[in-house]
C-alpha cells in the first residue's frame, strides 16, 4: 500500500473537522478528493503531509504509522504543494526549485549532478524553464503556482499531495498541469473543485462533506446528478464524454 487513513479524526476545538476518515491511496494512481467549500479537504490533506496530527486514528506509509518516520525521511519521500504556499524572499525561481533538493543532502554534501538533473526535470515538467532566472515577485500567481509544483517535484517524492493547484492557473495550464500530474509514476492526491477536470484525470474519487468520506470509487460510478445534487447543491446532467470516455457534467442555467 501507499498511503493509507484509518479512522481520521480531527478538531479545532470542540469543532469536529474530520469525523473517522478512512481510505487508501492505490500505488501510482490519481486520488482527487472533492466535497463543497468546509468539508475538510484541506485539513485532511495536512494530516495526510504530516503537517497535523489527528486526535484519533492514524496515517501510514507501506504499513507504517508517519509519526514514526522522520521529518527528513518524509520530506524525501512526500512532496506537499498548498493552497497558499507563499515565499517571503525575492529569489529566482531556480532557486525556489533547488529547495526541493535539501532532504536529499547532507550537511557536508555538495550539490551533485543527480540534483542538477532532478532541478532541470522539475523546471521542464511544470513548463518554467523559460522562467528559471525570473524574480519571484515578477512572477505572476500562476507562475508561481507552477514553480512550487517544480519544487515539488525536484524532491522526487513517491507521493505528491497537491492543494487546489489549478487556482490561478489559465484554461492551458490547467489542462497540462492535470496531464503532468496523472502522467507522473508516484502515488498523488490532489484536492479540487473543478469536477470535470477530476473525472477526467483521476483514477479515482473521493467525495466529502461535513467532514465525511460520503462517496468514493471510479468517476464513472461515483460522477452522477443525485451526488451533483446532493453535495454541491447543483442541477447537472452527466453523460460520457465521447472523448475520453469518462463522466462529462452539464450544467443547467
Amino acid at each position: 500500500m501507499s498511503i493509507r487513513a484509518e479512522n481520521l479524526t480531527w478538531k479545532i476545538g470542540r469543532k469536529t473537522i474530520l469525523d473517522g476518515v478512512s481510505f487508501v491511496a492505490e500505488p501510482g494512481q490519481m486520488l482527487g478528493l472533492l466535497g463543497p467549500n468546509g468539508s475538510g479537504k484541506t485539513s485532511l490533506l495536512r494530516l495526510l503531509a504530516g503537517l497535523k496530527k489527528p486526535h484519533s486514528g492514524r496515517v501510514t506509509l507501506d504499513n507504517a504509522d508517519i509519526r514514526s518516520i522522520g521529518r527528513r525521511t518524509m520530506a524525501q519521500r512526500v512532496a506537499f504543494v498548498e493552497q497558499h504556499a507563499t515565499t517571503n524572499s525575492n529569489l529566482r525561481v531556480i532557486d525556489v526549485v533547488k529547495l526541493g533538493r535539501f532532504p536529499h543532502r547532507s550537511m557536508f554534501s555538495g550539490w551533485s549532478k543527480t540534483d542538477d538533473d532532478a532541478v532541470a526535470e522539475a523546471l521542464e515538467r511544470a513548463g518554467m524553464v523559460e522562467k528559471r532566472n525570473e524574480r519571484w515577485q515578477s512572477l505572476s500567481g500562476g507562475e508561481k503556482q507552477r514553480a512550487h509544483i517544480a519544487r515539488a517535484l525536484a524532491q522526487s517524492p513517491k507521493e505528491l499531495i497537491l492543494d487546489e493547484p489549478t487556482n490561478h492557473l489559465d484554461i492551458q495550464h490547467q489542462i497540462s498541469l492535470m496531464r503532468l500530474v496523472s502522467g507522473l509514476p508516484v502515488t498523488s492526491i490532489i484536492a479540487l473543485h473543478d469536477l470535470n477536470h477530476a473525472a477526467m484525470f483521476c483514477d479515482r474519487l473521493i467525495v466529502m462533506q461535513k467532514g465525511q468520506i460520503v462517496a468514493a470509487g471510479a468517476p464513472e460510478e461515483i460522477v452522477t446528478e443525485d451526488l451533483l445534487r446532493d453535495v454541491f447543491s447543483v442541477e447537472a446532467r452527466v453523460e460520457t464524454s465521447p472523448h475520453h470516455a469518462r463522466p462529462h457534467i452539464h450544467y443547467l442555467r
